[in-house]
């Protein structure tokens, strides 16, 4: 097979298109997730209700050096509206995400780091979303937690 290419993509291969179906063999799906879920409202009540349990959270509350948690909320927001096919705006205003980077100055145990999934649950059921997009929700944020442990210190 052949790969048609301009002398500005020599060498290159196109990226396959990826397809969700909304359900086994139903027909593709042509919005992004972050539009299937309800895009910016959706992002917003979920990380609303994620930081009204951290507010409470005698170990994760004092890893956010803000007095309040709104600038840490709307980072989240970005983050997550950016990552599920969202605007870029993450990106422009703090360039790539570097998630472990961003969370090596944190001692992210696996305490803090079930306690951050505990608030994220909660928040998740909040938003009462069809079943394929909770569990999609939910698999990328167990999986992006378990990659923030850092330490296993108490």
């Amino acid at each position: 097979m052949t790969i048609p290419t301009s002398p500005e993509s020599a060498g290159t291969v196109p990226p396959s298109p990826v397809v969700l179906r909304s359900s086994e063999n139903g027909a593709g799906v042509e919005q992004t997730f972050f539009e299937q879920v309800g895009g910016h409202a959706t992002f917003k009540r979920l990380v609303d209700a994620f930081y009204r349990g951290v507010a409470g959270d005698p170990v994760l509350k004092p890893m956010y050096p803000e007095e309040d948690l709104e600038p840490a909320a709307e980072r989240l927001t970005l983050f997550l509206e950016q990552y599920w096919g969202g605007p870029g705006t993450y990106s422009e205003q703090r360039g790539h995400p570097r998630l472990r980077m961003r969370h090596m100055p944190f001692k992210v145990n696996p305490d803090a780091r079930d306690r951050w999934l505990a608030h994220m649950r909660a928040a998740v059921e909040e938003l009462d979303l069809p079943p394929l997009q909770e569990e999609t929700l939910w698999a990328y944020l167990e999986r992006a937690a378990f990659a923030m442990v850092n330490t296993f210190e108490e």
